[in-house]
């Protein structure tokens, strides 16, 4: 990314810290926010008929945590939990929304990097269905 871009981006940033078990975010609360895991594991779940909140993907350090800020209606589509000790840059959505429209070539930037994570966290959710659904015989 453009030494101009990221300046941009980290004015809309600061640092935090979390213990494991702390929620970022629960599935369909509004969507402001997005974190860059600096340490730590973040746990994503999503909210599955008849087995509650199940854990879809574990995020590392140095992934990126939330991407429904950047679609209306900024809902987010899984629930976040700190699995271990994290710390992370965390971003104003609402701002980085805008310095997007006021710059075309961030936004697009923007917009390639989030839908590579979108595709990556899609393609782990429909494995991880698979897993729960592929045998159900075995859960009895």
């Amino acid at each position: 990314m453009a030494e101009p871009h990221r300046a941009a981006l980290a004015a809309t940033a600061d640092a935090v810290a979390a213990p494991a078990g702390h929620r970022f975010f629960e599935e369909g609360d509004p969507a402001q926010r997005f974190w860059l895991l600096r340490s730590g594991k973040v746990a994503l779940d999503l909210q599955v008929p008849g087995r509650g909140a199940v854990v879809v993907e574990t995020l590392p350090a140095s992934s990126m945590l939330g991407w429904s800020w950047l679609f209306p209606p900024h809902r987010w589509r899984f629930g976040a939990v700190a699995a271990a000790p994290v710390t992370a840059f965390r971003f104003d959505g609402r701002r980085v929304r805008e310095l997007c429209a006021a710059d075309l070539r961030l936004g697009y930037d923007l917009l390639l990097r989030f839908g590579a994570v979108m595709l990556d966290r899609l393609m782990a959710t429909r494995v991880r269905m698979l897993d729960l659904y592929a045998h159900p015989e075995e859960l009895r």
